[in-house]
């Protein structure tokens, strides 16, 4: 093996042993751990990473150890102090508190969002918790995810073709089978479309948390006025307002135009949807459907 080759090993090595250090040490410690204050429960590809890390960014919110945790759904079973492990300890909340006079803490999940265990679980173990849900016009948002899969050699087929088996299966087991979670079943992942349809999806919500622990947004006015629109999220989390010097708007990726038709039959298809969101949440977000 050559030198070079050895030096890479080596720094590999270090790198894993520190890594399971660090985790067996936030195990250890779970017990003097905090659970979060607040989750981002949605929606996939809407820019939940860059709303927490400016979220996270607030001199009284601390990060958890790591981003999409996800608990609620696909970890549960590795059970509550292995939740607890990601988060800050209560000495950090102690300091945190006697220096700003508040502490928070969270994470971001955007698969909990269409998932009727996650809602259950967590209105079990945080009753309490604030949920921030930000959202993308559901257009934009299946065609990047859609995007997203072409490039990763997941996705084989037309945009066009893959809409229009989704529309069909929806239009055909959408009456019987109303809420979103049945309807991604049925179409199973990707689910391009069935997961742009967030009626279905905050309906599992609204059911078991009052309306007054949600804060809802837009991609698109986080992209427009970042700083503006953090304050708004500031004084739902009950901190005080805080300019961020440089927020992270969400990567915009390019990608080739759309089929001007197909995006016109999508508008079409959606419109219906968005109009009982717009009515649920008592606000509109300019979207072209």
């Amino acid at each position: 093996m050559s030198v070079k080759n050895q030096i890479k090993n080596s720094k590999f090595i270090r790198k894993t042993y520190w890594i399971l250090l660090k985790r067996h040490y936030y195990g250890f410690t779970s017990p003097i751990r905090v659970l979060p204050d607040f989750i981002i429960i949605g929606a996939m590809k809407s820019g939940t990473t860059s709303l927490y890390y400016n979220i996270c960014q607030h001199q009284n919110v601390f990060e958890a150890a790591y981003d999409e945790i996800g608990f609620f759904d696909d970890n549960y079973e590795l059970g509550l102090n292995w939740y607890r492990s990601m988060f800050p300890t209560i000495f950090q909340k102690y300091i945190s508190k006697l220096k700003h006079q508040k502490f928070l803490t969270g994470e971001d999940t955007p698969f909990y969002f269409w998932k009727e265990d996650a809602v259950n679980r967590i209105n079990k173990i945080l009753p309490n918790v604030k949920l921030i849900i930000i959202l993308r016009n559901p257009i934009d948002r299946a065609y990047s995810n859609y995007t997203d899969r072409i490039n990763q050699g997941k996705e084989l087929n037309s945009f066009e073709e893959v809409i229009e088996r989704e529309i069909n299966l929806i239009k055909k087991n959408g009456e019987k089978n109303s809420k979103s979670n049945q309807i991604i079943d049925i179409i199973k992942e990707p689910a391009y479309l069935a997961k742009g349809i967030y009626v279905n999806q905050l309906e599992l919500w609204i059911k078991k948390f009052p309306l007054n622990q949600f804060h809802i947004l837009s991609t698109e006015e986080m992209a427009n006025n970042p700083n503006k629109t953090l304050q708004k999220v500031f004084e739902f989390l009950e901190i005080p307002k805080e300019n961020i010097k440089t927020p992270q708007k969400r990567k915009m990726k390019k990608y080739s135009p759309m089929n001007t038709k197909t995006r016109e039959s999508l508008i079409e298809f959606y419109k219906p949807y968005n109009e009982k969101l717009f009515e649920e949440i008592n606000q509109r977000f300019g979207w072209d459907c």
